[in-house]
């Protein structure tokens, strides 16, 4: 990938499939990541470690992309993390493995909605799944 001469639609091609992977891995730990959250589980290291045990794990995921990209997103060895139960804090680093990242952004996200106040709407009718 790092090749100079390489025909510069290759070297689009192979960012446009990182993105698609990325997006993909991202959309897979949101959910996964949404589970606990509905559960009101907090965001503990060992709690993300176990995300990105599964995210990486999916099946679905390491059939649409091949071994060389899935390995993009594996987390080096050197950079261990701690596995405890305490909260999730990585103070002011934006460096952050890609599972890591989306876990911590849909818990971010999460809180931020939980903090907003819920619209008042006078006469709006909440509708049942079941059509009633």
């Amino acid at each position: 990938m790092n090749n100079p001469k390489a025909d510069p639609s290759d070297q689009a091609l192979a960012a446009l499939r990182y993105q698609t992977a990325a997006r993909d891995l991202e959309h897979i730990v949101r959910n996964i990541a949404a589970r606990y959250i509905v559960q009101q589980v907090p965001l503990t290291w060992r709690l993300l470690h176990a995300i990105e045990a599964e995210a990486l794990a999916d099946l679905g995921f390491a059939s649409r992309h091949d071994a060389l990209l899935l390995g993009l997103f594996q987390r080096p060895s050197d950079l261990p993390y701690p596995e405890t139960d305490e909260a999730v804090d990585f103070g002011t680093s934006t460096a952050l493995p890609a599972v890591f990242a989306f876990a911590v952004s849909a818990y971010e996200e999460a809180a931020r909605r939980a903090a907003q106040p819920a619209p008042d709407r006078p006469g709006l009718k909440r509708s049942r799944p079941w059509g009633g």
